[in-house]
């Protein structure tokens, strides 16, 4: 009898789900490469374009319920013509499907649920280049960054999610006996069960820039833990999610689920489909990464639900001295420039002391800091083909109108101006723009800027940065901050802002984990609320039958509804 998807991947989970809880590293995705990624079915670059290429121009079908025409959204930024056309559905019947499909996807138990979320990944993992080439042509993104935001990376980031999603699973009990004493009697003999009751139908709004690496967790975070998932992208980078849907959809169908526990909404912007999914009644959880303005309206709209809610804010860096002068205007510099500024660590503000601060090379200005910085930029970008490598192509016009916008609100430290793409003529490159604020100039830095804006901020002091660090990621938010110093006091208080705000920190890196390549980059679900939030456990209770042995109060038993699993769940 062929082993079914637990069977086959059981192992697996369980060695990542270790890895975590060691705080280690478990990669398989990422780790098989050459022949081995071969072995496990990668298509190879140039089968993957043929793919790819068979997809332009025709109707991308799904087979999805509530269809109310056809949609185009999408533009290559790099000069292909798309043209691929998705279902419109209507968005309350994909809930209503989804709906319909929840009780089955429960009953299919948590292993089930897991075994078959890492089929579903090992089947996109066969995709990889061609997920590449449709976040690369629909995000704008170098084809090497979007492999990596992309393929095995991004995978193995989902992996992660299924295995935490598993181990909080297992945490719930399955069998309870207790004894509780009667007033007036013995003791009275009771048993119980612990189910593991899904919060209902989940929705997962896309982001353009990294619709995988930012969408990824919460999918699959979503699926094992028995939620029906409605994908909705982002209108400009549909293809890659699409894809995803649709090899989801073919791994439940041919396990005998209803496919409709994962579906893809796709609607022109005016119709603001994801405004009308989030606050609609049957949905109980959302995922979003982007902007804090609309993160801020789902948590404000969307009351029903769960909101997960990654917001970009103001990624800060704060520099009060440092031993690598050379490397930190390097990172600096990379974190600029990657992948047009839409990184998760892009920094918008860098605050360092009016007066100077001290360095390996001697005592630096801010001048000096800004005039290195432009220096390092030009020399990133100096090699066009280096250049087209790291910036990628614009695909909003947000991002040129900030910065025609942004460059008049002080001096110009380093200019915004066109990148020549080596194959591409019609790639819109651009280089970073750098502007020196004053620390007064609070209007202008504490607004959330997009794409390949930077602002110098001079402040008083050490101790003035790290309050201006404080009251903006209190306020505002951000994914990363950062902070240069040679001096421990500095960095403690640094510490102690970004863990009051809630922001990860990262201290004295020439490069920040500015690209989901680096393996400093942050787990996608640090804390287990992240899986937890998308479940409650729902308890029975009655009486033990008279023969049925109890155990000591002491001692309680767990006893584990696959009873493969049983020695697993008493070493949780």
């Amino acid at each position: 009898m062929r082993p079914g998807p637990y069977e086959r991947h059981g192992e697996l989970l369980h060695d990542v789900a270790r890895a975590l809880a060691a705080g280690e590293c478990r990669r398989p995705f990422t780790e098989a490469t050459g022949q081995d990624a071969a072995d496990a079915g990668m298509r190879s670059t140039r089968t993957a374009g043929k793919v790819f290429r068979s997809l332009l121009g025709r109707p991308f079908e799904l087979g999805q319920p509530g269809a109310l025409g056809r949609v185009r959204t999408e533009s290559s930024p790099y000069g292909v013509a798309l043209g691929i056309s998705y279902p419109r559905c209507d968005p309350e019947e994909l809930v209503a499907a989804a709906g319909r499909a929840a009780a089955g996807w429960r009953a299919a138990g948590t292993y089930q649920r897991a075994g078959l979320a890492v089929e579903i990944l090992r089947r996109l993992n066969t995709r990889s280049h061609e997920l590449a080439l449709a976040v690369h042509h629909t995000t704008g993104q170098p084809l090497h960054a979007s492999f990596r935001a992309a393929g095995p990376r991004a995978q193995d980031r989902a992996l992660e999610a299924v295995a935490q999603a598993l181990t909080e699973s297992e945490r719930v009990p399955a069998d309870l006996h207790w004894e509780s004493a009667e007033r007036g009697g013995g003791p009275l003999a009771l048993r119980g069960t612990c189910t593991l009751v899904p919060r209902g139908v989940s929705l997962l709004v896309g982001c353009p820039d990294f619709p995988l690496w930012n969408g990824y967790p919460g999918l699959f975070a979503g699926l094992v833990t028995g939620n029906p998932v409605v994908v909705a992208p982002h209108p400009r980078s549909v293809l890659p999610l699409a894809i995803t849907v649709l090899v989801a959809r073919q791994v439940l169908a041919e396990a005998g689920h209803d496919p409709n526990v994962v579906t893809l909404a796709v609607a022109e912007p005016e119709r603001r489909v994801h405004r009308r999914l989030a606050t609609d009644p049957a949905v109980r959880i959302v995922d979003f990464t982007g902007s804090a303005r609309f993160a801020d309206w789902l948590e404000q709209h969307a009351r029903q639900a769960t909101v997960f809610a990654n917001r970009t804010g103001l990624n800060t860096v704060v520099v009060d001295s440092t031993d690598d002068y050379r490397g930190l205007v390097r990172g600096l510099a990379l974190s600029s420039c990657l992948c047009n500024g839409t990184v998760r660590t892009t920094p918008q503000n860098i605050l360092v002391p009016e007066r100077g601060f001290r360095t390996d090379e001697g005592p630096k200005t801010l001048r000096d800091l800004g005039a290195d910085l432009g220096d390092a930029v030009d020399r990133l970008l100096g090699h066009p083909a280096r250049a087209a490598r790291v910036l990628g192509a614009i695909t909003a016009d947000e991002v040129r109108d900030a910065l025609t916008e942004a460059a008049r609100y002080g001096p110009v430290l380093h200019a915004s101006g066109p990148v020549v793409h080596p194959e591409q003529a019609l790639a819109d490159l651009r280089s970073p723009l750098l502007v020196r604020l004053r620390a007064s100039d609070e209007r202008i830095y504490t607004r959330e800027w997009p794409g390949l804006v930077s602002f110098l901020v001079g402040t008083d002091s050490t101790s003035h940065s790290l309050a201006l660090l404080r009251r903006t990621l209190a306020r505002h938010g951000a994914l990363h901050a950062s902070v240069h110093s040679t001096d421990p006091l500095v960095l403690a208080a640094a510490e102690t802002a970004a863990l009051d705000a809630g922001v990860h920190l990262v201290e004295n890196l020439d490069d920040l984990p500015a690209d989901p390549s680096s393996a400093r980059a942050e787990p996608p679900c640090a804390g287990a609320h992240f899986i937890t939030g998308r479940f409650r456990v729902v308890r029975s209770r009655r009486h033990a039958p008279a023969t049925a042995p109890v155990p000591a109060p002491d001692r309680p038993t767990v006893t584990a509804r696959n009873p493969a699993a049983t020695a697993e769940l008493l070493d949780v």
